[in-house]
């Protein structure tokens, strides 16, 4: 069937037929139309933007990915989280970050929001177990002044004694908030067990007695402390030019100090304790429960497969909806015996471990079921996951990460983490390789690494009298086969 153009000409609209133009109008028409094709996949990985890295005299990392739109993204990714306190100042790296915001030698607090917002920009922060980062979005114009914004709040805040004072209760109102999300709590207890008695078993918020009791000297000596020019990455997505960049950084980040005055501080081993807790209450309407056995760290090379079963095990929520023809054969079974309203799998990774395991919400009788279920699965993966269900997850997988970097946000966050994690930004087209390269029999190799006969951290949060015994459900975690 030849093709068909719509053309309006003197406002009517008429077809025109490739097949009657002339033969030089039909070659012009069908170039155009092959230039109008979207590139290959292959062509889009190579021709992503390269990420430019340039280190300054003092350790300070500056990163960027320059794709020429109009908006930027830039921030300050800091190796220091919660994981570098002590039980006597837990939580004073969220504290930190919170008091970045109350008003420095130049600006006051209310100076700080009306120039942010005259902008038309947004600056935000987060801490984490192991990372604490402030960034801002703006137009690629106002980059400059986002850059400086960024040095003075982290540089010249003056963590007034009253600013300290009116913070205390903004925290301590935002961990009572955190008490009535589940998910947040189970996933808090988990870190607590798994790795009892060391760093990662904190919350990033600390208790309630270090929250009433941080003062001006215990957020200066964190500062010395961990904020050092090696520790650092500022890293740019979007509208961002590389060489001025360097620049700005060098001029407002330049004066940072790269050496320690007093004792190098090290990143605190964290063991692993296979172990259970369970927080009853009846009164729940859902069982809240977490299972989760040692992953591996961000640079180990077995964590991309581990990535891949995960996205094997998947995720699902009743309102989803879906049934038999569901891809994840823990989600079919979910659905057919109604073991639970939703699950997720997670694969929580830090720098020398991790937590690989699943997180689900049931009904208080279909607990154990659903354990049972879940156990099932993950034997299946040590030694019958097919070869299909491994392509579908890689595929899978490399979508998801791909969808992820839509945006100068998450472009910066993702090269701000890469550079902390693994001290630089994996490519693309190599990250596809590496996943391409993974096979049904290297995810039942690590699979058995991690999984198979190992004692798992689990939490249950609500009516969980039917909570599996501890002892049962260590004996799941391997299976007889003759």
């Amino acid at each position: 069937m030849a093709s068909s153009l719509l053309k309006v000409t003197g406002g009517v609209a008429r077809i025109l037929n490739s097949s009657s133009k002339t033969p030089f109008a039909a070659a012009l028409y069908n170039r155009r139309w092959r230039s109008a094709k979207a590139v290959s996949y292959e062509q889009a990985v190579l021709n992503m933007p390269e990420t430019r890295v340039t280190t300054l005299s003092n350790g300070v990392r500056v990163a960027t990915e320059d794709s020429g739109i109009i908006t930027s993204t830039v921030g300050l990714w800091i190796d220091a989280g919660s994981r570098y306190e002590d039980p006597s100042n837990n939580g004073v790296a969220h504290f930190l970050e919170h008091m970045a915001f109350k008003g420095t030698k130049k600006r006051s607090q209310t100076d700080l929001e009306l120039e942010i917002e005259n902008m038309g920009a947004h600056l935000n922060a987060y801490t984490s177990r192991e990372q604490t980062v402030y960034y801002a979005k703006c137009f690629q114009k106002d980059l400059p002044k986002a850059v400086e914004i960024l040095a003075d709040i982290t540089q010249n805040s003056l963590l007034g004694d009253q600013e300290i004072e009116r913070e205390r209760g903004v925290i301590l109102r935002e961990m009572q908030e955190i008490e009535t999300n589940l998910q947040e709590v189970v996933f808090d207890h988990l870190h607590a067990i798994a790795y009892q008695g060391t760093a990662l078993g904190q919350t990033i918020l600390g208790p309630t007695e270090n929250i009433q009791s941080i003062s001006r000297n215990d957020l200066v000596e964190y500062i010395n402390t961990h904020y050092k020019g090696p520790r650092i990455v500022l890293a740019a997505g979007g509208g961002v030019n590389h060489e001025e960049l360097c620049k700005l950084a060098e001029q407002y980040f330049g004066g940072m100090t790269a050496g320690y005055e007093g004792e190098i501080p090290v990143l605190p081993q964290c063991r692993f304790t296979g172990s259970e807790l369970r927080i009853r209450d009846d009164l729940m309407p859902l069982a809240h429960v977490a299972m989760a056995v040692e992953g591996c760290g961000w640079q180990n090379p077995d964590n991309l497969a581990l990535m891949v079963a995960n996205t094997i095990i998947g995720s699902w929520d009743r309102s989803h909806g879906g049934g038999t023809n569901l891809a994840s054969e823990l989600a079919q079974n979910a659905v057919k015996f109604n073991l639970a309203n939703s699950f997720q799998s997670f694969n929580t990774c830090y720098t020398d471990t991790g937590l690989w395991g699943i997180y689900f919400v049931c009904d208080r009788m279909m607990v154990d079921e659903m354990v049972f279920n879940v156990q099932t699965e993950w034997m299946r993966l040590c030694g019958g996951v097919r070869e299909s269900e491994v392509e579908r997850a890689k595929n899978l997988l490399m979508t998801n990460m791909l969808l992820q970097l839509d945006g100068s946000t998450p472009i910066c966050e993702d090269i701000g983490r890469q550079m902390l994690c693994y001290g630089r930004r994996i490519p693309i087209d190599e990250l596809e390789r590496r996943i391409n390269a993974i096979s049904a029999d290297t995810v039942k190799e690590v699979c058995m690494k991690y999984i198979y006969d190992q004692c798992p951290a689990v939490v249950g949060v609500g009516p969980v009298e039917a909570l599996t015994d501890y002892n049962r459900l260590r004996a799941g975690m391997y299976q007889l086969r003759t």
